[in-house]
């Protein structure tokens, strides 16, 4: 029997504590406010909620952590209850690797589980870890490669030019519809 959710914010304090399908006990501050404060260098063109109505990680991700986050981020989020479903990606292909090879990779911090996107939405909602916080925004920075060799490859804005490629940056929070 899956584990039900149960997130509690304490907003007087600034502390969220979790017990999800992948973390229990699991408790954090809130020391920025929500979307605001961010390293000068991290610069994400969308915000989660953004990402999550666009079609990112063919609709299987924080479906079982919706709790941690406002609802509004849920509100036109295309998300799927059944398996994977590619189509529900903003550009219909999948182009994520499992999550067992991002932790084959040593990609994950034990305080996010899930990988890069849960730590953005945790860093978006004001929680601050200055190493990983480095880390992740270095990752974040070395997306933008993809940016330039899309540039190189397609004409501007011609979707079916490098749908993977594309379909990944949105996984990072670049707004590839527009290159």
């Amino acid at each position: 029997m899956a584990r039900k959710e149960e997130v509690r914010v304490r907003r007087g304090r600034g502390t969220v504590v979790v017990n999800d399908k992948m973390q229990q006990g699991y408790s954090y501050v809130l020391s920025e406010p929500i979307g605001r404060n961010f390293d000068p260098e991290f610069t994400p063109e969308l915000t989660p909620a953004e990402m999550l109505a666009l079609g990112v990680f063919s609709g299987k991700y924080l479906n079982d952590c919706r709790g941690e986050f406002p609802a509004r981020w849920f509100e036109r989020a295309k998300t799927s209850s059944a398996g994977l479903d590619d189509r529900l990606n903003y550009f219909g292909v999948r182009a994520s690797q499992p999550l067992s090879v991002w932790r084959r990779n040593g990609w994950i911090h034990p305080d996010d589980p899930r990988g890069w996107f849960q730590w953005y939405c945790r860093y978006f909602m004001g929680r601050r870890m200055p190493d990983e916080d480095r880390r992740q925004i270095g990752r974040w920075r070395a997306m933008r490669r993809h940016v330039a060799q899309i540039k190189r490859a397609c004409e501007s804005c011609d979707h079916r030019c490098r749908p993977r490629q594309r379909q990944a940056l949105l996984h990072w929070a670049y707004d590839s519809r527009k290159i």
